[in-house]
């Protein structure tokens, strides 16, 4: 029952605009639990084991994020340009799949964290979704301690739904049995 309600409280994708801030990140695959073999076969940014996961989040809006395959250009860019209107700002961080955003029509400012820069002036940073990424696996790590690549977009969707929502003036009880009874109608 309790994922027929998160697969209900996938927010139906609208176009972002405006700011909008860009990242990936890696759920699950702890290294002490993985076998020996295997921890030694990791290399690069330890995403071994890992499902890859792009969040996209409108300033001042909301969050979408998806289950990617993995974080390659192939498959990041094709996700962006479906779910973000043309022109928009994107701020991302320096990952390379996140280079050709100009070459597509969009605006794109770069936090080079990899330089140990998260923050330039005031407004260019990813800051708003790197505090998604922990309240969404704070949340799996605390509440399920884990779950699986099957059932991970309906997790990620409600996490996304409740960070969405979580500024209405409504209960987020009676929004999400709206969405609820919606689809049942």
């Amino acid at each position: 029952m309790f994922h027929q309600i998160r697969k209900a409280l996938a927010d139906p994708r609208t176009s972002l605009r405006g700011e909008v801030e860009v990242d990936e990140t890696y759920i699950g695959g702890k290294l002490r639990n993985m076998h020996k073999e295997n921890r030694e076969k990791i290399h690069g940014r330890g995403t071994a084991g890992k499902i890859p996961v792009l969040g996209m989040m409108q300033r001042g809006g909301q969050v979408q994020a998806k289950v990617v395959k993995d974080s390659s250009a192939f498959t990041l860019l094709p996700e962006i340009t479906a779910n973000v209107e043309e022109g928009t700002a994107i701020i991302t961080d320096g990952h390379g799949a996140y280079s050709g955003l100009k070459g597509l029509g969009y605006g794109h400012d770069v936090v080079p964290h990899n330089e140990g820069v998260y923050v330039i002036g005031k407004d260019i940073h990813t800051n708003t979704l790197e505090g998604f990424w922990s309240l969404l696996k704070r949340s799996i790590d605390g509440t399920y301690h884990h779950v699986t690549e099957k059932y991970l977009q309906a997790y990620v969707n409600e996490y996304a739904f409740r960070y969405s929502h979580r500024k209405d003036h409504r209960n987020l009880f009676w929004t999400m049995m709206d969405r609820i009874i919606g689809l049942s109608a």
